[in-house]
């Protein structure tokens, strides 16, 4: 009896080490895009954040956001708003994942998934509407 569970312990550490390690759910975030496929820029005064909105498929839906810290912002000579921010975003969202880069060095594989299954409001920033368009 005890050869059998010596052989039963050793079978389930054999087949244990032949099992392919499960794939990671994490998937690869896109690189920031190119600036042809913006769709907006936001200024969140409350968090001091430049936030980007682009369509990757270029189709005018929103499937790719990034956040900059603002470090400084003022008007220029014809009132219009001017932001210095990072040279790169301290947060991005996509694929309905919020995702993190504390160290603002752009997307290059150290980004943690901050969270998961959610969905970006942008309702806040933009919350009214005027004969069915946008502000």
């Amino acid at each position: 009896m005890v050869s059998a569970r010596i052989w039963f312990t050793c079978a389930c550490l054999l087949l244990s080490s032949l099992s392919v390690p499960a794939a990671s759910s994490k998937e690869n975030l896109p690189v920031e895009p190119d600036t042809s496929l913006r769709l907006d820029e936001i200024y969140d005064h409350e968090s001091r954040l430049f936030i980007i909105v682009y369509s990757l498929k270029g189709n005018g839906v929103v499937d790719y956001i990034t956040g900059r810290s603002v470090m400084e912002h003022a008007r220029s000579n014809y009132g219009n708003p001017v932001y210095y921010t990072e040279p790169q975003p301290l947060f991005y969202w996509w694929n309905h994942t919020m995702w993190n880069d504390p160290e603002r060095d752009g997307v290059n594989g150290n980004e943690q998934v901050y969270q998961e299954n959610i969905d970006f409001d942008l309702s806040r920033y933009k919350p009214c509407t005027f004969n069915g368009q946008s502000c």
